[in-house]
């Protein structure tokens, strides 16, 4: 055995144990279309004609897809892909496999979304309005906790909060 005379082998040097490595603080792009999603439901519940909730409501759930993009998306990697616009609805189950359903429904909607932007006011019923409202707050919820990685990144609430029952006449 190599080392001291009394045959114990030297204890080498303690080396410093690096750091383990932490997540990255949320994008603050993704906290600011958070943000945008909430202001867009508090404003949606607010809305009398059922066209412009729908739309609203849809909107708020295309900011919440886009928030989890900017934390999970990656640039696409073929020229043929990058060429093609896609929706976010498209992309987000690549890159958020477990959101499949969410963007199935809100893909569905966005044709109707379209025509209730284009002042259609048949585009959307009471009903229509309500259930989607109720649809992209729960998809909300489930996106924040998706996105938000540390408690420091909690997103501000600067508007009102979005019950699940907004919207319900």
């Amino acid at each position: 055995m190599a080392g001291s005379a009394n045959g114990v082998r030297p204890v080498p040097p303690l080396q410093p144990v690096p750091p383990v490595p932490r997540r990255a603080a949320t994008p603050p792009a993704a906290l600011d279309l958070l943000d945008q999603a909430r202001h867009g439901l508090a404003e949606a519940a607010t809305l009398q004609a059922p066209h412009e909730r729908y739309a609203t409501a849809h909107l708020a759930a295309l900011r919440t897809a886009a928030a989890v993009l900017a934390v999970r998306g990656r640039p696409e990697t073929s020229e043929r892909r990058r060429r093609r616009i896609r929706s976010a609805w498209e992309v987000l189950p690549e890159a958020a496999p477990e959101l499949t359903e969410w963007s199935a429904l809100f893909a569905s909607g966005a044709p109707r979304r379209a025509r209730a932007e284009a002042g259609i006011r048949s585009a959307a019923s009471r009903r229509d309005a309500d259930d989607l409202l109720r649809d992209a707050t729960d998809f909300l919820r489930i996106a924040e906790r998706m996105v938000v990685r540390r408690l420091g990144d909690a997103p501000h609430h600067r508007c009102a909060a979005v019950s699940s029952n907004a919207g319900r006449a």
